[in-house]
């Protein structure tokens, strides 16, 4: 495949391109090689990304549904865990 550089690209677009790659969950390159896609006509606009990833929204429900107090308990139980012994590291 070939490889193009763009240059002069304004920080007020670089940032709404690393905005939009964020939004669809894709790298920067992929973003940009879809808008490219898009705007030549070689792909239609609601065709999906190819982004290699699936998305999976089945554990959503369980998003935020902790408190404080089970977040904290939580994190004390992987407390000892989380500790590195110095002498498995030499």
């Amino acid at each position: 495949m070939k490889q193009t550089t763009v240059r002069g690209i304004e920080p007020a677009l670089a940032r709404k391109l690393r905005e939009e790659a964020r939004r669809r969950g894709l790298s920067l390159n992929r973003t940009i090689l879809h808008l490219l896609k898009q705007a030549t006509g070689l792909a239609k606009a609601s065709q999906p990304e190819e982004s290699g990833r699936r998305r999976f929204t089945d554990l959503d429900h369980l998003l935020g549904t902790w408190s404080k107090e089970e977040a904290d308990e939580f994190d004390r139980a992987l407390q000892e865990l989380r500790r590195i012994d110095d002498e498995l590291w030499r």
